[in-house]
């Protein structure tokens, strides 16, 4: 069905990421989101196979927004240190506004989604790493290509690291992994 401009995908996954935030992953029924998004739970089903894949293309979908906010942040600066800064500044304040992460890392309503942004995080890690650094190599393209795939990798690991347990003041940890990553990107390749 679908609403004007939007499709029967993004109606289950506002759904469903409004259901996640509000009841937790324990709580949301597929006949829930069905109802709220104005389909037939089978629907839900074809879509997205079960519950757990519906909850992945929750979190994906949030990644991917989010990721378009670190385009535009990486955009607007000429430097590699203070794009660094930006980004991860960026990526703390926004996690800690965002009611859907929250409701992963805090396990509301259980703990089921964890693993969407710890040990099954792949598609979450590997997309936000691919897609920085390949922001970073068309903003800077005489940056060797291989060092930034390994330190962008590295650097969104520690970040999500930094999300879940804090271990400074979100400016601190920003310069922290923009030193790191300028020192890493400097360094001579053997």
């Amino acid at each position: 069905m679908g609403t004007a401009g939007r499709s029967v995908r993004e109606s289950l996954l506002d759904a469903a990421a409004d259901l996640l935030v509000e009841r937790g992953y324990r709580a949301v029924r597929m006949r829930d989101v069905a109802s709220a998004a104005g389909v037939s739970r089978q629907t839900v089903y074809n879509e997205f196979g079960d519950k757990w894949g519906l909850a992945q293309a929750v979190v994906i979908r949030d990644n991917e927004r989010y990721l378009d906010g670190i385009d535009a942040v990486l955009s607007e600066h000429a430097d590699l240190y203070s794009a660094v800064v930006a980004a991860v500044t960026f990526t703390l304040e926004t996690s800690a506004d965002d009611q859907l992460k929250k409701a992963v890392l805090t396990g509301a309503g259980g703990d089921e989604m964890l693993p969407l942004l710890t040990t099954q995080a792949e598609p979450v890690l590997f997309s936000a790493s691919a897609r920085i650094a390949e922001h970073a190599l068309r903003q800077w393209p005489d940056l060797d290509r291989a060092a930034l795939t390994e330190i962008a990798d590295a650097a969104v690991r520690l970040t999500m690291s930094h999300i879940m347990l804090p271990s400074g003041p979100p400016e601190v940890f920003a310069h922290f992994v923009a030193r790191m990553v300028t020192a890493y990107m400097a360094a001579p390749r053997q």
